[in-house]
């Protein structure tokens, strides 16, 4: 049975058919659906196997970047959210997807048995450039990351960013050693040449060069850049001088394969 995808979309949202695209071509069936269906209640998260936080502009991001759509999902739907989480569905946030999962505190999510759920602790802040930033990066699995989404990738991911508040930013020192210690950075920017990563390679100065976190048991999986856009060969900016490899496609293709698992 093919997993069906829940691609929720919020006011001032423009990535979302992309997301769509990417879930279909990566064999799921993705369901593009108003954010305000789901706060009345008229479509149900239960009813997916996976959830997707797409990208752009929520609500114009007035009051912050995702802070909005965070504080609507987390006080209309939050407990729903935290049992989709619970029963081990995967859930995506791209670009602004991750700061809605950053500001709901669905990320990093509790890491330690007293800490409260939907309790922001990191957040996603003004690119150290203090400008916007829209290029291509390369990403790099850690194979030691729980995430589901990255389990097994072991080539870079070349993808673009275009994002001006997206440098990851832990609230206590203890937390970013927390994190650390559990492999909660999923995916690293690295220079063109794989090592050490530096501006533009990490092209907001966030902590550790993390790219997309994820939470304790690995099935929350949030980044500032856009796999959705590097699914196809000739996506690649240098196809043409015979670039190959290096998709964002296996993200999508294992978060369905553990949802598929998972339901």
């Amino acid at each position: 049975m093919t997993t069906p995808v829940l691609i929720l979309h919020a006011p001032g949202t423009n990535r979302d058919r992309e997301a769509a695209w990417a879930c279909q071509r990566a064999g799921g069936a993705p369901d593009i659906v108003r954010l305000g269906a789901v706060l009345a209640g008229e479509v149900a998260l239960d009813d997916y196997g996976m959830l997707v936080f797409p990208g752009g502009f929520s609500f114009g991001d007035d009051l912050g970047a995702g802070k909005l759509w965070a504080a609507w999902m987390g006080s209309a739907c939050g407990d729903d959210l935290l049992r989709f989480v619970a029963r081990g569905r995967p859930v995506l946030g791209i670009c602004n997807g991750f700061q809605v999962l950053v500001k709901t505190g669905l990320l990093p999510g509790p890491l330690d048995e007293d800490d409260a759920p939907l309790t922001p602790t990191v957040t996603l802040t003004r690119n150290d450039s203090a400008r916007f930033e829209c290029r291509w990066v390369r990403l790099r699995p850690q194979p030691d990351s729980p995430c589901v989404f990255t389990k097994g990738l072991e080539e870079d991911i070349l993808c673009p960013v275009a994002h001006g508040e997206g440098r990851l930013v832990f609230g206590e020192p203890a937390l970013r050693e927390r994190a650390k210690a559990l492999g909660l950075a999923a995916l690293r920017y690295v220079a063109r040449d794989g090592g050490p990563a530096a501006y533009p390679d990490n092209p907001n100065g966030s902590a550790d060069d993390i790219a997309g976190l994820t939470n304790a048991a690995g099935n929350v999986l949030g980044l500032m850049p856009h796999p959705e856009d590097h699914i196809l060969p000739r996506q690649n900016p240098r196809a043409s001088r015979g670039a190959t490899g290096h998709l964002g496609l296996g993200l999508f293709r294992n978060g369905l394969r553990h949802a598929a698992e998972t339901n």
